[in-house]
């Protein structure tokens, strides 16, 4: 079968197999010489492709126990986070920590330790997974938390998929009142300005920017930051009560083709970015957690707007001290380059969390999809370098062309990694397109 990440780049032609309840996936791995698991597919590049062996985890979906009384589930890794949010967020639960999309499993989200618009105050998801089950290389299977294999436990964290087979993970949710968002929108003029607001509206549990990366001289980095709290029940009008939860009232749309990738150029670009900029507006509002949380989500495969050939997802963070100054260079070059993104996102992140190869540290995290055209790659070498300089690193869940020295340079837990790796014997069994790209 053909295969990619969400961003349809690159494409290996992979041998996929699948298997449900523990026994089953515990043969599967004992069968193969080497295999990935894959969730949902929504990392972005190469991290859940192996051409001998991918092993579909979407049948692996049971949740196996609740606790109303502390939030704390349990469940298969195979769960989407969609699925719980529709059992869940009803009875007044909230993941603690949310990526960009609900459409991932709660196995990749383990697997990529994924942060989002809280950060900088709540840190990543795997901050919040109490233990989770992990099928080694050999079959056994073992229970990792801070306390009982505590270093398998932090390779995992993070870890892509590359030190065993997550069986089940348990995790606290976040207790809400409504399914209502309390929205702040403040429009930015510049750079220094955007990070100013952000620093100054800490003390909100949410925050994320878009950010124009074409804009230059006065305009350069100018944004729209949205700010975000659950809405408490009082706060609530008569029409938002009478749909507590925020529930979706219309089906998401659908791209029914590819897009031609020549519609996204610099002169669409700086158009779009200039009315999203001029028209949105400032203040304060309800919304519902879906559009606030996964907007993207509305448009079914939006992937393929950037065409056929795909794209790459460029995300990196830069450390707090070297933020600004590095941003500066990124978006000079994106500028320079003339090859924008529509969907540019900047946040502000706390500090790193549990897991030795996870991305978060302290510092500003941009975001920019980029389709896949010959001038490509040479714009990614040149960004990859600016982080290089300023001592930042890239986002393993959507990399797609990272060398391994960038890798080795902006993570300090890789050679503690590969070590783990090797002493439970991953490396021989457990292995992706990037794991080889990345030498682990």
């Amino acid at each position: 079968m053909i295969l990619s990440g969400w961003g349809n780049y690159p494409r290996a032609d992979c041998r996929t197999i699948s298997g449900r309840g523990q026994d089953d996936l515990i043969a599967q791995i004992k069968a193969e010489a080497s295999l990935i698991p894959r969730g949902n597919g929504r990392s972005y590049g190469d991290a859940a492709l192996n051409r001998d062996a991918t092993l579909l985890m979407l049948g692996h979906d049971r949740i196996l126990a609740f606790d109303p009384g502390s939030g704390r589930v349990t469940c298969e890794s195979g769960v989407m986070l969609a699925d719980l949010l529709s059992v869940f967020m009803p009875r007044g639960w909230f993941p603690p920590v949310t990526p960009g999309t609900k459409l991932v499993t709660v196995g990749g989200m383990i697997a990529a330790d994924v942060h989002g618009k809280n950060h900088h105050a709540a840190g990543s998801f795997c901050r919040y997974v109490e233990r989770l089950e992990l099928a080694l290389a050999d079959g056994r299977v073992v229970n990792c938390s801070r306390k009982e294999n505590a270093e398998i436990f932090a390779a995992t964290c993070g870890g892509m998929g590359l030190t065993g087979l997550i069986l089940s993970a348990t995790f606290s949710m976040l207790p809400i009142e409504t399914g209502w968002m309390r929205l702040e929108t403040v429009r930015c003029s510049n750079l220094n300005e955007t990070t100013r607001c952000f620093e100054a509206n800490s003390n909100w549990s949410y925050s994320a920017a878009w950010i124009d990366c074409l804009g230059t001289g006065e305009k350069q980095g100018r944004s729209i930051i949205y700010l975000g709290e659950h809405a408490l029940l009082e706060e609530l009008g008569a029409e938002e009560r009478a749909n507590r939860w925020a529930l979706a009232k219309q089906a998401p749309k659908r791209v029914p083709a590819n897009v031609p990738s020549l519609t996204l150029n610099r002169i669409s670009l700086l158009a779009f970015n200039e009315i999203y900029h001029r028209y949105s507006r400032a203040g304060t509002s309800l919304v519902g957690w879906n559009k606030f949380f996964y907007p993207l989500d509305e448009i079914l495969e939006w992937n393929r707007l950037y065409g056929r050939a795909g794209f790459v997802q460029f995300q990196c963070v830069l450390p707090e001290e070297a933020s600004r100054e590095g941003l500066h260079q990124l978006l000079n070059a994106v500028s320079r380059a003339g090859m924008g993104s529509f969907l540019a996102v900047l946040k502000l992140l706390g500090t790193q969390d549990t897991g030795l190869i996870s991305f978060p540290m302290r510092g500003y995290t941009l975001a920019m999809d980029f389709p896949m055209r010959r001038p490509t790659p040479s714009l990614l070498r040149e960004l990859d370098a600016i982080v290089a300089d300023y001592g930042g690193r890239l986002y393993l869940a959507k990399d797609a062309s990272m060398r391994a020295d960038l890798f080795r340079r902006g993570y300090e837990g890789r050679s503690g990694f590969v070590e783990i790796r090797r002493r439970i014997g991953a490396d021989a069994k457990f292995g992706s397109l990037l794991s080889k790209r990345l030498a682990l």
